[in-house]
């Protein structure tokens, strides 16, 4: 049995809607070993960066570059740094210049990640290239 990064197992072969990545199942993909077990309540914590308008292309980057640091935090079980994709509907946000998604094994490990100094690091460092940020926590299995 597989499991993709997120841990969540399916059978077989990659199925027909899962694209071939080749980040993946690469040597940097991170390791999920078959018999990890799987937290009933994920922690799901998705923050929302809003920059000035008067934003500079270096300080978007800079603000890249911080998030980046993020992910060397041990408890985080996931993580996706994205922009807003060019969805056309009236329901979705776009405004904003980044968002950064993690996935925890449970409430605790998130906890782990508020204090981690990298995270208040990257507070004291780059707060000055955001104007705003919104942050969604949620937690429950994974389905």
């Amino acid at each position: 049995m597989l499991r993709c990064p997120a841990g969540v197992p399916f059978p077989g072969r990659r199925p027909s809607f899962v694209p071939a990545s080749p980040w993946l199942f690469s040597p940097k993909a991170p390791a999920v070993p078959m018999n990890a077990p799987i937290s009933p309540d994920l922690f799901v914590h998705h923050v929302l960066f809003y920059v000035p308008a008067t934003a500079s292309e270096s300080d978007q980057a800079r603000l890249l570059e911080g998030l980046r640091t993020l992910r060397g935090i041990p408890a985080i079980h996931w993580s996706h740094i994205g922009t807003p994709a060019a969805t056309d509907r009236a329901v979705i946000e776009r405004t904003y210049a980044y968002s950064w998604l993690c996935l925890f094994q449970s409430a605790a490990d998130e906890e782990h990640y508020q204090r981690h100094p990298i995270h208040d690091a990257f507070r004291d460092t780059y707060a000055r290239y955001w104007e705003k940020v919104v942050i969604y926590d949620a937690i429950g299995p994974m389905s």
